[in-house]
């Protein structure tokens, strides 16, 4: 009944060209609290508060929030501010009154822990005017946690069952805290959860998020995101800047790079979600057909996974031989689950003693051509498909910094190769300084590498 009367009066209120004066008052007679969500708009204005002095200090990284951030626009929410404070009571009570007068919801996350710096939830019941009082089916589900686990509760994990006497408690699978949902006399909802991040996230799906869509609905906002990999946003910027151009009135697209790829996120709103589909469906088709070379998946594709995909479809078997990446490749390829299904082994050979004795890359090689090589690459490859039982190698070799370089040969110079028995291909990448950037960029274009030699492409 409450949906319908405010769906009502939004509507009278478009209808009338009534003021916000006015109409706060005409929402207060009907009992529907007015604020800053109660005019209508395609979107819920959000800001989120993570409490926590080891954010502040950097001894974590907020997480939160950027896992929100994603969360949130997929729900037609848009971020407006995110705001890290220190466990003290005057600056979160100060920090959400500022944040309830401005947004429509307030995501808090810290706090809510069994420890005395935990004092979110005091000085959430400090602002909203409200008594702490004690939960006992919290408290009963923590007994029960602890008895799973053969330890006895302690008086903190009592103490932790206090909550704001207005909060509805949402159920954290994932942890011993609830968080808890509140509404402000605004019409604003606030939202206090665990900074756990996997406490978080459950809450977030499978609590919060669809709450915000029952109670804030609006246009639905979508997106259709590519992903490419060996080539740099300015280049493929170069490549679609027509296309930009015919994209429809209020239809976005990002980029997005990380080292060695570049996802690129078309997003766009409309009246119905089968308007939406179709808008973005034939400009995701668009923007694949331009760039046929570079895409290799959709949505939250990952290369490995890719890569792994088209070597069971050819009934192939892959291993790596690796240098200056440490196993990093061969890391990156078995993180997907079912990857004994065709990588067969990986030999990390540090030291040139290794790669002629583990794979038969010649002395005179190493002498006249140097470790990092296209010649080295090369017979590091043909040495791993005779020492390992596989169809596939891939062979990497470099300098990743950050000392180490010469004049001809800097730091961020890696050699790499892929091939089978028929024929190999190398390319040469010339990286920078940082040592953890330069593998992880040589990891991800090798495994690009490799997909365009399994599927017929030109190289990187």
């Amino acid at each position: 009944m409450y949906g319908l009367t405010f769906k009502c009066l939004q509507l009278l209120m478009v209808e009338s060209r009534i003021s916000d004066r006015n109409a706060k008052i005409i929402f207060f007679a009907f009992g529907v609290p007015f604020g800053p969500y109660s005019t209508i708009r395609d979107f819920m204005k959000v800001h989120i508060i993570t409490v926590g002095d080891e954010i502040l200090i950097g001894q974590i990284i907020d997480s939160n929030s950027a896992y929100m951030g994603r969360l949130l626009n997929l729900n037609g929410a848009r971020v407006e501010r995110i705001i890290s404070i220190g466990d003290r009571h005057e600056e979160i009570v100060h920090t959400l009154a500022q944040s309830v007068a401005q947004a429509d919801v307030v995501l808090m996350t810290g706090g809510l822990g069994p420890t005395k710096d935990d004092i979110t939830k005091k000085a959430l019941a400090d602002y909203f005017g409200v008594e702490m009082v004690f939960s006992e089916e919290t408290y009963r589900r923590i007994l029960k946690i602890f008895e799973q686990l053969g330890r006895p509760a302690t008086e903190a994990h009592r103490h932790q069952c206090y909550m704001p006497a207005n909060a509805a408690l949402l159920y954290n699978k994932m942890g011993t805290a609830p968080g808890m949902w509140m509404q402000a006399e605004s019409g604003a909802v606030v939202v206090s959860m665990p900074g756990v991040p996997y406490e978080m996230e459950y809450l977030m799906e499978h609590e919060v998020a669809p709450r915000l869509r029952a109670h804030f609905p609006g246009k639905p906002i979508g997106h259709r995101t590519l992903r490419t990999a060996g080539e740099g946003e300015s280049r493929i910027a170069e490549r679609l800047d027509a296309f930009e151009e015919t994209l429809p009135e209020g239809m976005k697209l990002a980029y997005l790079p990380n080292p060695g790829q570049v996802r690129l996120r078309l997003s766009f709103s409309a009246d119905t979600q089968q308007e939406l589909d179709a808008a973005l469906d034939t400009k995701a088709a668009e923007l694949h057909a331009l760039l046929p070379d570079i895409v290799y998946g959709f949505g939250e594709d990952e290369l490995e996974t890719v890569l792994g995909t088209l070597l069971m479809e050819r009934k192939l078997h892959i291993g790596t031989a690796e240098s200056c990446t440490g196993g990093y490749l061969a890391h990156r390829i078995t993180a997907v689950p079912g990857a004994s299904r065709y990588f067969n082994g990986a030999i990390v050979s540090y030291s040139n003693e290794v790669k002629m004795k583990s794979l038969g890359v010649s002395e005179t090689t190493l002498r006249e051509h140097g470790a990092v090589s296209e010649a080295t690459v090369r017979e590091m490859v043909k040495g791993a498909l005779q020492a390992l039982p596989i169809d596939v190698a891939v062979a990497i070799s470099g300098i990743a910094g950050p000392d180490g370089g010469t004049p001809d040969k800097p730091v961020g110079t890696i050699w790499m190769a892929v091939g089978n028995a028929d024929r190999i291909e190398t390319h040469l990448i010339k990286g920078g300084k940082h040592r953890l950037r330069n593998i992880q960029y040589a990891g991800t274009l090798a495994l690009e590498m490799t997909r365009r030699f399994l599927v017929g492409l030109p190289g990187v």
